[in-house]
């Protein structure tokens, strides 16, 4: 018997990087609502009760950025800059100009925006086809926002982040050895009340009761304090909760972030796509669990190659699997955006509690094959 231990850590919207991540959704998916055919490639850094927005946008169509950030920021829950940033007061620089006409050469034709190399990953873990640490993780992160926008323990901020380590037995997840939750608060709240409530109101409702054990190790706020939390904490900045956003570090990753980009850019197309067509071979029972790496050149519209791996659980060969890929599904940049009807409004749903196991996006969906 193969016993083995993994483990994966989801974020709040309240983190500084999620609150970029978001900003940079949001920017992107007002661009579209003006023009489909919007390029947007948005970067947002958050510092202290600042925030700069920084990248290239090519649409017909004006979009006030300032009110829209200000929005969002109030929308997480950030209203105190005394302990992470105030929607209200905080600066907001804006530094936007066009999409490079050396991009846009090869982009206007139907090639890929980059070049790269993209994965996409799926396994029976959970019943949306993702690992168990990163699922569990996720689900955390987003109880613990639900419990403070619902004023269930009212001294939460927005600012958190979860962990999850998995015990395996033969591929199988058959225990939880530890559960971490890092949550802001108010000042003056104790650090056993904080415990208390997040295991009764986040853990016990999130976590089935046959994977915590006697054994299992909970920690919260292991400080003893986090009362200082979102851009005043810590600066946040577009695209650097890429394996958050993905499989919790269980699948290999191209580098590439996802937020704020539009769908011509392949780093984030693509990787839809191919979470699409490796859960698809598992859910269609040619494999346990797949992974499925792709790569680009800039300007280049057919991917330079494609590779599967299905860790010895295949039904058929690997080689057999890409060949099926191949004949099943039209790789080019445009065949994609075209394929999942990408070029709509639907980003910020995507920023946070991770991109893929949400059966509402178009890439979550079961076909036959």
């Amino acid at each position: 018997m193969k016993k083995y231990y993994f483990t994966s850590e989801s974020v709040t919207e309240g983190h500084p990087d999620k609150l970029c991540d978001y900003i940079s959704d949001s920017i992107l998916d007002a661009y579209l609502e003006k023009d489909k055919n919007a390029r947007v490639a948005v970067e947002t850094f958050a510092s202290g009760n600042r925030i700069t927005i920084a990248g290239q946008i090519s649409a017909n169509g004006e979009v006030d950025i300032e009110e829209l950030v200000r929005q969002k920021v109030k929308e997480i829950g950030f209203d105190n800059e005394e302990t992470d940033m105030d929607y209200r007061t905080c600066k907001i620089d804006i530094d936007i100009t066009r999409q490079s006409p050396d991009i846009a050469l090869g982009v206007d034709i139907g090639g890929a925006g980059d070049q790269g190399i993209m994965f996409g990953y799926a396994c029976k873990d959970t019943e949306e086809y993702m690992p168990y640490a990163i699922s569990m993780a996720h689900k955390l992160a987003k109880r613990l926002t639900e419990v403070r926008k619902e004023n269930i323990i009212n001294y939460l901020r927005p600012d958190g982040k979860t962990q999850v380590t998995v015990e395996y037995e033969d591929d199988i997840p058959k225990r939880i050895e530890t559960i971490l939750i890092s949550t802001q608060h108010l000042d003056g709240i104790s650090q056993e009340k904080i415990k208390q409530d997040i295991e009764k109101e986040v853990i016990r409702k999130v976590v089935p009761e046959n994977m915590i054990d006697n054994n299992t190790k909970i920690y919260v706020n292991p400080t003893g304090r986090f009362v200082i939390g979102g851009p005043l904490g810590d600066t946040g900045l577009t695209g650097r909760k890429i394996i958050v956003d993905t499989y919790g570090g269980y699948s290999r990753h191209g580098g590439g972030c996802f937020s704020g980009k539009d769908p011509s850019k392949v780093d984030r197309s693509s990787a839809y796509m191919l979470r699409h067509i490796a859960k698809n071979l598992v859910a269609n029972g040619y494999c346990k669990k797949c992974e499925i790496q792709i790569a680009y050149a800039i300007g280049m519209k057919e991917p330079l190659s494609i590779y599967i791996n299905t860790f010895g659980t295949g039904t058929k060969s690997e080689e057999e699997l890409v060949n099926l890929v191949r004949e099943s599904f039209d790789l080019t940049p445009d065949g994609i955006i075209k394929y999942l009807d990408l070029k709509r409004p639907i980003y910020e749903k995507t920023t946070n509690y991770g991109h893929f196991g949400k059966n509402n996006m178009p890439w979550e969906k079961i076909i036959k094959m």
